[in-house]
């Protein structure tokens, strides 16, 4: 079975559109295909209760909980704002993702 096509890539800076952290940037640590999700760096904390092993002490850590990819657009720096993309195919043949808004592309 292949994979699925996401708007978003490990590396991107998105903003979130709905929710706890609306209209916050962050970059994106890790996809998620199949739980349809995104790591973002800073974003949607929660508190996690772990227990003491070994040498390490237990306690509250604070980690990154993951967002649904519906919920976050790639933010364009050009634009300043979050932005749907769009594919674009170059004059070499290479398909990138393209801002509709002003048409900077994504991909490098």
């Amino acid at each position: 079975m292949l994979g699925k096509n996401l708007h978003v890539k490990k590396g991107d800076t998105v903003m979130v559109v709905t929710g706890k952290d609306k209209n916050k940037t962050g970059k994106v640590l890790k996809v998620l295909p199949k739980k349809d999700g995104v790591l973002v760096e800073g974003l949607n904390i929660v508190k996690k209760h772990t227990r003491a092993r070994g040498n390490e002490p237990g306690g509250i850590a604070e980690i990154e909980s993951p967002i649904h990819i519906s919920n976050v657009l790639v933010y364009c720096g050009k634009c300043g704002k979050a932005v749907r993309t769009a594919s674009k195919t170059l004059n070499d043949g290479k398909k990138v993702r393209a801002c509709v808004k002003c048409g900077e592309t994504f991909d490098k």
